[in-house]
């Protein structure tokens, strides 16, 4: 995730952003190198030593989870507690029907800590066709939870779709715009996900992450505040 003011992608901090967010994969996703066992707690402490040096600038820390196949999380409740965001993704599963992949999502969006649901049709243009679930009970799912949709803006994914996006705005569920970048040569896909949102008709206030960092913070707290003291 990062701050995006629906115009192609500025460089970090020399065009005003505030934020980024780390959200590397769980451990299930070896083949994306995932973080093992105790890559999530490393990493945390060194994002609040790097943000401790940091004026201007901050690192959220956040993780990709995988979605499992009977909607559990693929790390703790007690880890997730200690950081600023959680994406949910499925990675596996594709083909289950359609009321086990909706049931799937369901139970995965009403976990504790759960901020924004990953490439929600898990498509692949030209190499995987979408899951297929009740898109409709998702969205208004995320309504009723408090928690937020990607639109994934790697130019093979591009999920949310359009059609999609706008479900969202009826149901006035913001929408994250993130670049999936792997590696800094990839943060310029921005641009690709701005122009669907675009196709959408979102405007800026129906994007998470055009807001400020202050007015980030809260909406990303209350997604996690399922957690506390549990």
């Amino acid at each position: 995730m990062v701050a995006t003011r629906l115009r192609p992608w500025p460089r970090p901090r020399a065009h005003g952003l505030q934020y980024l967010a780390i959200t590397d994969h769980s451990k299930r996703l070896a083949l994306a190198h995932g973080l093992d066992a105790d890559g999530p707690s490393r990493q945390i402490d060194r994002i609040d030593e790097i943000n401790a040096g940091l004026r201007d600038f901050v690192l959220l820390k956040g993780v990709e989870v995988g979605i499992l196949e009977d909607g559990t999380l693929d790390l703790p409740d007690a880890l997730l507690r200690r950081l600023d965001l959680v994406v949910g993704a499925v990675h596996s599963g594709f083909n289950l029907t359609q009321d086990k992949q909706t049931d799937r999502l369901l139970r995965a969006m009403d976990s504790p800590c759960f901020s924004i649901l990953a490439h929600p049709t898990g498509r692949l243009i030209n190499e995987r066709q979408p899951c297929d679930f009740d898109l409709s009970r998702i969205i208004r799912k995320a309504r009723e939870r408090g928690c937020f949709l990607e639109l994934n803006a790697h130019p093979a994914r591009l999920d949310l779709c359009d059609v999609a996006c706008q479900m969202a705005k009826s149901e006035g569920v913001l929408v994250s715009i993130n670049s999936d970048a792997h590696s800094r040569l990839q943060f310029d896909n921005l641009r690709f996900g701005v122009s669907q949102a675009r196709r959408g008709w979102l405007q800026a206030g129906n994007v998470l992450n055009t807001r400020t960092l202050n007015q980030l913070r809260p909406l990303l707290a209350a997604t996690m505040a399922r957690g506390v003291g549990q």
